[in-house]
């Protein structure tokens, strides 16, 4: 049994196929599989995995009719033999020392269920401002405690750069087909059992940007999907005595520091999620002393915690973001326990 079995769905990938099956081909740590699962591709795909297998016996290549990438990944996570499964997809390109620093990192961090990397997007020409801050984001934690911090603003870990343990994935449910992204998905249902992720922190992985890319063609990676998600596993983690018709109490009332856009899209779900909000908190002067959506607006410098509030931080800009915590630690609130933020990053 290999230590590693790589698992890489085709779908009609056959412009950048080779050059992936090559980045795994060229690793320095060599004890791995690749399970090569073609999702009924109308390309030349699969020729082309099969081509490659025929010269590495660590290849195995199955064909099947296509049924989307969810069925593929859990066929996928039935298939891979070994107790550590690295994602890869068929349009990216893996570092030569990936798989062997990934090894090293998670034999010596043995709580992680999931180890990532720093990534770098490409091709960089034409790269847009919010895809560099992406990036920057991606790339500037790299802890599990600050992964677990931001996991209500973006995905902590970039699903084709990970290695996961095997036995972690089943026991969380394997993928779901969920009306929002499976990996977000995933890592949100391992972040609320408790598990720990973390990333090798140097670029070992290269993402390729192209309008092709499901991030950018997928309903399920809408603003709004995201948003759901983030509101489904907010309710889940901090709030389940409140379910629909339940008619339990919500708990702590919920205060939102921002209200800006962002803010006021919150208070209007978290209302509909039966959810008691007491009012906002903002640096803006204009808004200060306002009232918006029948809640009083207070300033940040005046901002107290009378009520034991849970609060939500609604700001884009982390540089704000950052300011904030401050404050909020210096009146004894506990990120995690006491506020949370729950924003895209700034574009």
């Amino acid at each position: 049994m290999s230590s590693i079995s790589v698992l890489m769905p085709v779908y009609n990938g056959e412009k950048y196929l080779a050059k992936a099956i090559k980045s795994i081909l060229w690793q320095t740590w060599q004890d791995w599989e690749l399970v090569i699962i073609d999702d009924g591709s109308q390309d030349g795909s699969l020729n082309c995995a099969r081509s490659f297998a025929a010269q590495d016996s660590r290849l195995r290549v199955i064909e099947r009719p296509h049924r989307g990438i969810v069925e593929t990944l859990n066929e996928g996570l039935r298939l891979c033999s070994a107790p550590w499964i690295a994602r890869m997809d068929s349009d990216d390109i893996s570092a030569p020392r990936r798989l062997q620093r990934q090894w090293e990192f998670c034999t010596a961090h043995t709580e992680l269920s999931a180890i990532g990397s720093f990534v770098r997007i490409f091709p960089r020409q034409g790269r847009s401002l919010g895809v560099r801050r992406y990036e920057r984001w991606l790339n500037r934690y790299w802890q599990s405690e600050d992964l677990a911090r931001d996991i209500f603003v973006e995905s902590p870990l970039v699903h084709p750069s990970v290695l996961m343990r095997r036995s972690d994935i089943i026991e969380a449910g394997g993928y779901r087909d969920t009306p929002w992204p499976e990996d977000y998905d995933l890592w949100m249902r391992l972040w609320i059992r408790g598990r720990q992720f973390a990333k090798v922190p140097e670029v070992l992985f290269f993402w390729r940007d192209t309008p092709q890319r499901l991030t950018r063609t997928d309903a399920r990676c809408r603003h709004s999907c995201l948003r759901n998600l983030k509101l489904h596993y907010l309710m889940r983690r901090y709030f389940p005595q409140c379910q629909p018709d339940s008619g339990n109490p919500p708990g702590r009332p919920v205060l939102v520091w921002g209200a800006g856009s962002n803010g006021k899209d919150l208070v209007k779900d978290l209302r509909r999620l039966g959810l008691q909000v007491s009012g906002f908190v903002d640096s803006c002067p204009a808004r200060c002393g306002q009232t918006i959506l029948g809640l009083p607006v207070q300033h940040d410098s005046q901002a107290r915690l009378e009520r034991g509030e849970f609060v939500i931080m609604a700001v884009s800009n982390p540089y704000f973001r950052a300011d904030i915590r401050r404050r909020l630690n210096d009146l004894g609130a506990r990120e995690g326990t006491d506020y949370v933020c729950l924003a895209n990053i700034a574009k």
